[in-house]
C-alpha cells in the first residue's frame, strides 16, 4: 500500500490491489478467519476501506493506518449493534482483554495521530537537547522531588524565557546567562547552579511553540502563575 488513493485513477483497482491488506486486518480483528462469500464482517470492512479512499487527506497521516482503524472501528459497531455485547479484542502482548467501545471511527485514530506527534516531539527536542550536551535523562534526573521547588523553578524558567536576551545567549552559548538570571529572578547563585540543567531544559521548551505535547506532559500551561 505505498500509494495514496488519491492517485488513483480507478478505485475499483486500487481496491482489488489491497483487498489482502482488507482480509488481514479483518481477521485480525474477528480473531478468525473470515471467508468473502458468507461473512458479512468483510463486506463491512470493504466498505470502510472505501469509505477511507473518500475522507482521506493526506493531514490525516498514513493510510493505511487511517484505513485501519475505520476498518476496526466499523467492525466494532457492527458487533456492539448485532450481539448487544461489549466486543472484547485480546491483546497478545500483555495477555489483558480490553473492552472497546468507541462513539466514532476518528476518537481512536485522533489518539494514534497525538501520539506519533508526541513521539516526533520527543524525537525533535532530543536532537536539540544534543546541541547542549544534555539528554532527556538529565531532565528526569535533575528533577526536584517537590512540587513547590518544581514550581519556583517553573516560574523562574518562565520569567526567562521570555527575555530575548537570555534566549539569544542561551541559543548562541548553549550556557545560561548566570548573572543576568539573578538580575531578573532575584534568586542567588547557588540556586542556578544547582539547578542549571533542570532550568536550561525547561526554559528551551518554553521558549518553544514547537513542543505542546511536552509541555502539557510536564503539566506547564504557558501564562498560568505556579506560585
Amino acid at each position: 500500500m505505498e500509494q495514496s488513493p488519491l492517485l488513483q485513477t480507478n478505485r475499483d483497482n486500487f481496491i482489488e490491489e489491497n483487498k489482502g491488506f482488507i482480509y488481514n486486518i479483518a481477521c485480525s480483528i474477528c480473531k478468525r478467519k473470515l471467508d468473502w462469500k458468507n461473512d458479512d464482517e468483510l463486506s463491512i470492512a470493504l466498505i470502510s476501506f472505501n469509505n477511507a479512499c473518500d475522507s482521506y487527506d493526506e493531514g490525516k497521516g498514513a493510510f493505511p493506518s487511517y484505513a485501519k482503524v475505520l476498518i476496526k472501528n466499523s467492525l466494532i459497531d457492527f458487533f456492539r449493534r448485532s450481539q448487544h455485547i461489549p466486543y472484547l479484542i485480546f491483546d497478545k502482548e500483555d495477555e489483558n482483554f480490553d473492552y472497546v467501545d468507541y462513539k466514532s471511527s476518528m476518537v481512536e485514530f485522533n489518539k494514534y495521530q497525538e501520539n506519533l506527534q508526541r513521539a516526533y516531539e520527543i524525537s525533535v527536542f532530543s536532537k536539540e537537547l544534543a546541541e547542549y550536551r544534555l539528554s532527556m535523562e538529565d531532565l528526569v534526573k535533575s528533577s526536584p522531588s517537590h512540587a513547590d521547588t518544581r514550581n519556583v523553578l517553573l516560574n523562574a524558567a518562565f520569567v526567562c524565557s521570555k527575555e530575548k536576551a537570555i534566549i539569544n545567549y542561551i541559543r548562541v552559548r548553549k550556557t545560561l546567562p548566570i548573572k543576568e538570571m539573578i538580575l531578573l529572578t532575584g534568586h542567588n547563585r547557588k540556586f542556578f547552579d544547582k539547578w542549571r540543567r533542570y532550568l536550561l531544559v525547561l526554559i528551551l521548551i518554553l521558549s518553544s511553540s514547537n513542543y505542546p505535547y511536552i509541555k502539557s506532559y510536564l503539566n506547564i500551561k504557558v501564562g498560568e502563575s505556579h506560585d
